[in-house]
């Protein structure tokens, strides 16, 4: 019996890609440096990043005193623009996001969230419109482990008080994270609902896992 839905939170709950986009390439030309030059530094915390090991602003601080160019200011103002355009993602919530959401807890089920994400991104999702939804959360930054590790998904269940055959997992499946759901037993279903030509993950539409191409879906699915 279904007791619970976990999500996950970029490119399935809020896209960055009808926001502007603030990445490495991004960062690199505000930092007046080549993007290679920039990657061969930032690249490598990325692990680091997403696991709690390193802050974005010791990231930043490393790649461009490699690059020579480093100043407080410039840090700052850097700082300052990831956070402006990561907030901004939740400017643009698909128009059936809030009423799934609203569904799937008036229909009875538990919600958590399972998010790979950097140092910047848990107060901006802890401060936003979505995470009073969820009666469990779980992100990479905090708990030291990221998807697919399995151990990320047990956590998340067992929060919710369910056992991982209880659950439902929605994720655009970046990550292997639908393939590790099912393999612990949640019935996993992919969210398409942001993919266009331009923004689709790597996997792209993965076959062997149900599709969701409106938010509202999953609502019949439950």
């Amino acid at each position: 019996m279904l007791k619970a839905v976990i999500f996950d939170m970029y490119e399935t709950l809020i896209t960055h890609f009808a926001a502007p986009l603030y990445f490495g390439t991004q960062i690199a030309e505000d930092a007046g440096i080549a993007v290679s030059d920039f990657r061969k530094f930032w690249d490598p915390t990325d692990d680091d990043r997403t696991t709690g090991k390193m802050t974005l602003e010791e990231a930043l601080t490393l790649a461009l005193t490699g690059n020579g160019c480093y100043s407080e200011k410039l840090l700052e103002r850097i700082v300052k623009k990831r956070i402006e355009t990561k907030c901004a993602c939740f400017d643009h919530l698909h128009r059936e996001i809030i009423p799934m959401l609203e569904g799937v807890k008036a229909a009875g089920y538990k919600t958590g969230l399972i998010t790979n994400c950097f140092s910047e991104e848990v107060g901006i999702i802890k401060s936003s419109v979505l995470y009073n939804y969820f009666d469990a959360a779980m992100f990479s930054y905090e708990q030291g482990i990221k998807k697919p590790d399995p151990e990320i998904f047990r956590r998340c269940a067992d929060a919710l008080g369910v056992a991982p055959d209880e659950c439902v997992y929605v994720g655009d499946g970046g990550a292997h994270e639908l393939e590790r759901a099912r393999e612990l037993g949640m019935t996993a279903y992919q969210a398409t609902w942001y993919f266009t030509e331009t923004s689709s993950p790597p996997t792209g539409r993965l076959t062997g896992f149900p599709e969701l191409s409106h938010p509202t879906e999953l609502l019949d699915r439950l």
